[in-house]
């Protein structure tokens, strides 16, 4: 029989003198506080020298008569003897308080997460980042939470991506994204399916800038009070393309079939489509009806006397093709301009003069705030926040080459809350590694890995996985997979067990002692996690547990520590 070894199981291995050992220095101890204490607190009291403080001395003092007992002391060290367990109690309460109330699974916090290997999460080396990266505001870095070994803050620094996984309800919300937008020093981009950010951030964002919601679904009920144009972006054929991709990557089904040659045809549709209307000044509208009209030539014709005449050679040439092909290649571009069919979405993205324009050359400059709404149905806003995404993640990078060091003086968060849900971007993955030399902190949230694998397929989420610095895991996951290379990357340690063999009629037993390799964080308390908790794995750094706080609870990370959640909110 084999099993691990506790505690009482080692007390219960000891030979009788190890324990009258133990018991002798423990009570050896107590005597040396309490005579230690008692003399001192007497001494103080009645105006006497100050004695030694070596318990060796003092017994030799009273045995000899050089220092004479007297009631007056002994009644100090029984003092000191009967307040001693209640000081012990407070020591012991207090250390709880500090450490926060244990939860299952808490003692793993012991086994990783040494101060010494956790080094780049601490509060000195991120400021040290932050000044060697000539960040210019007080902030200097982003809260992580309180490692559950011994309370200490955790932060992310000014040069790092992320990526979180926890399912609902674990609090992902108000313990991760919330209180990194709060802490945000400048620019903030976040995109959700639920009103909570909005109204948990708002006000303290509105200090920092201005605040921008993008709410075509009425998700908020957030009054349209500017718009945005697409095609502001499509400026050449290469980023008619992109905006087309993003598009069909954000109408598309997770699980949707796809067949290449009728993908890539209507992404090439609407790419020439989009580029003949920015080109001739037209808005979406026109692009609307075009897709849903293959007899309609006016496009071919704006490019030529756009100069584009390859593209109209192109265009001309689909709309030539036998009627099934063509056919197949207008319905897939119907399907990623599905949005238009939407007057509300339509509302945010056509010219209108009479609320301001929103100019993303404009936002990467400042300190505002914008949130990106969507939500899964027939008619999603998906496609244009997708598409909004991507076009301030590359105008912003542009803009970051340009400045000292190519990268941003004043980081800029983009919180990808629901990433898979509302930015489904294939080209998210590829791009993730470059964001943080630029000084944009880009962080996808998911439910899951599979929701990760849906949306960018298995080795696109493993590239956003692996070029993630920061990798939080925060419980609610029921993937063995997942799990088991989660449980992999956190690590192992060893057990010594008790071995114990017995003849068969049980007169004779022996006991022997082996360690045993054993996962830090099996699967099945990964599966389990406790709310409030969360695995972190950063670069340069241990596995570390952590205990998740709610932005009511913290201070925001500045270097003057002047503001606090609670004034922000």
């Amino acid at each position: 029989m084999v099993r691990p070894v506790r505690l009482r199981d080692e007390i219960r291995t000891w030979e009788p003198s190890t324990i009258l050992l133990w018991v002798g220095l423990i009570a050896f101890g107590v005597f040396s506080v309490c005579l230690d204490g008692g003399v001192h607190l007497w001494a103080w009291w009645t105006g006497q020298p100050s004695p030694s403080w070596n318990p060796f001395t003092l017994v030799i003092a009273l045995l000899k008569g050089s220092l004479k007992a007297s009631t007056g002391m002994w009644v100090c060290i029984g003092l000191v003897a009967a307040l001693l367990p209640a000081v012990a109690l407070v020591v012991h309460l207090a250390r709880r308080r500090v450490r926060g109330r244990r939860r299952r699974g808490d003692e793993a916090a012991a086994l990783v997460g040494h101060r010494r290997d956790t080094e780049p999460l601490s509060r000195g080396q991120v400021e040290a980042t932050a000044q060697r990266l000539g960040v210019a505001t007080d902030s200097f870095g982003l809260p992580i939470g309180r490692a559950v070994s011994d309370n200490r803050p955790l932060y992310s620094d000014f040069e790092a991506v992320g990526v979180g996984i926890a399912g609902p309800r674990t609090g992902k919300t108000t313990c991760w994204v919330v209180p990194r937008i709060l802490a945000a020093p400048g620019l903030v981009v976040a995109t959700s399916n639920k009103p909570d950010i909005v109204e948990l951030t708002r006000q303290a964002r509105q200090e920092r800038g201005k605040v921008w919601v993008f709410d075509p679904q009425e998700i908020v009920g957030e009054p349209q009070s500017f718009w945005w144009n697409p095609l502001s972006y499509v400026t050449s054929s290469v980023r008619a393309t992109a905006m087309a991709q993003a598009l069909m990557d954000a109408s598309r089904p997770a699980t949707g079939q796809s067949n290449p040659f009728f993908d890539t045809g209507a992404r090439d549709l609407v790419a020439r489509l989009l580029l003949a209307a920015a080109r001739s000044g037209r808005s979406l509208a026109e692009v609307k009806r075009w897709v849903n009209d293959p007899s309609d030539d006016e496009p071919v014709l704006l490019l030529r006397q756009a100069g584009e005449y390859e593209k109209a050679d192109e265009l001309q040439a689909t709309l030539n093709m036998v009627e099934v092909t063509r056919s197949g290649i207008f319905a897939g571009a119907q399907q990623i301009m599905g949005f238009t069919t939407d007057d509300r979405t339509m509302s945010w993205v056509k010219p209108n003069n009479w609320i301001p324009e929103l100019r993303i050359e404009d936002l990467v400059r400042s300190s505002d705030t914008l949130y990106l709404l969507s939500q899964e149905g027939p008619v999603s806003a998906a496609p244009v926040v997708t598409a909004l995404t991507m076009v301030f993640t590359e105008t912003a990078t542009e803009y970051a080459k340009r400045q000292s060091g190519g990268r941003l003086s004043v980081p800029a968060l983009v919180e990808l809350d629901e990433a898979a849900n509302v930015c489904r971007w294939s080209q998210l993955p590829a791009q993730y590694s470059h964001f943080g030399s630029r000084g944009l902190l880009v962080e996808a949230m998911l439910q899951s890995w599979s929701q990760g694998v849906a949306a960018w397929g298995r080795e696109g989420m493993q590239t956003l996985w692996s070029a993630a610095n920061v990798k939080i895991y925060g419980g609610g996951v029921a993937e063995p997979e997942f799990l088991s290379m989660l449980s992999d990357l956190i690590g192992s340690h060893w057990v010594d067990q008790v071995q114990t063999t017995s003849s068969q009629g049980g007169s004779s037993s022996t006991r022997s002692l082996q360690a045993q390799e054993r996962k830090i964080a099996p699967v099945d308390q990964l599966g389990s996690l406790p709310r409030g908790r969360a695995w972190v794995l950063a670069s340069g750094a241990t596995a570390l547990l952590t205990r998740l706080v709610p932005f009511w609870e913290e201070t925001i990370p500045t270097t003057s520590s002047s503001m606090s959640k609670e004034g922000a909110r």
